[in-house]
């Protein structure tokens, strides 16, 4: 009976734990589940598994066990938070499988991936067939985004007619407050013009922009800094 009991607290502290470990790092671990993510849940789980049925193990064990790996874990995030350029390293970044209606072959072989999985990750989006896409992006968490040509778009409220004009990709030029100067090198963009975009928005620094996306032919997109209260920030 003891045994059962000690069970019993075991897996109410497991469940307890485990649950407040989730609330804290956060709503990420799952809708952005990349393969990191997984093996960690994966691992996490059979270590706390192994420790509710070891007759040896105790509560404080498998205290220690969840914190120290929820530690590591929670390390993780807030290094890629804080230094952008290991987001790359830790958690990977998207890549291009089509590329302007074109199959880039060494990103499905670098992502072990074939044409017949690339057609079911297509389905998924309601796309049946490759002449449809303009731009595919094979993301971190294993799920493809697709943007298709302009014949094959389905019209919005704010069109008329379905647009058969040249599909233009949006390009971030600031990201948490700092220049991607490799994006606006690659669309022939200088700084002056990008503080003049600014300026012509009533933004008098880069540190006043949480997010800011350049496509041609549009007005530069502009997210600032929000606080919690939902109020704008205002640089103060």
């Amino acid at each position: 009976m003891n045994y059962y009991l000690q069970m019993l607290i075991d897996t109410i502290f497991g469940f307890a734990a485990l649950f407040l470990l989730t609330k804290v790092l956060g709503k990420t671990q799952i809708t952005q589940l990349t393969p990191f993510d997984f093996i960690s849940a994966l691992i996490l789980g059979e270590l706390v598994g192994n420790a509710l049925f070891d007759k040896e193990a105790s509560v404080v064990e498998i205290g220690f066990v969840i914190v120290l790996w929820g530690g590591l874990i929670y390390l993780t995030e807030i290094i890629t938070q804080k230094f952008k350029r290991t987001r790359s390293i830790l958690e990977g970044g998207p890549d291009f499988v089509i590329y302007r209606g074109k199959l880039i072959r060494d990103v499905m072989k670098k992502n072990n991936l074939d044409i017949n999985q690339l057609h079911s990750l297509l389905r998924a989006k309601d796309v049946f067939s490759l002449k449809e896409v303009e731009f595919a992006f094979m993301e971190t968490n294993g799920t493809v985004s697709v943007i298709r040509k302009p014949p094959y778009q389905t019209p919005n409220k704010q069109e008329l007619q379905v647009s058969t004009e040249k599909v233009n990709l949006a390009t971030t030029l600031i990201n948490d407050g700092e220049i991607i100067y490799d994006n606006l090198k690659e669309k022939n963009l200088t700084e002056e013009w990008l503080m003049e975009q600014l300026e012509s928005q009533q933004y008098k620094s880069v540190t006043d922009v949480f997010y800011a996306e350049y496509k041609k032919g549009e007005d530069l997109f502009i997210l600032p800094f929000v606080n919690r209260n939902h109020y704008k920030y205002d640089g103060k």
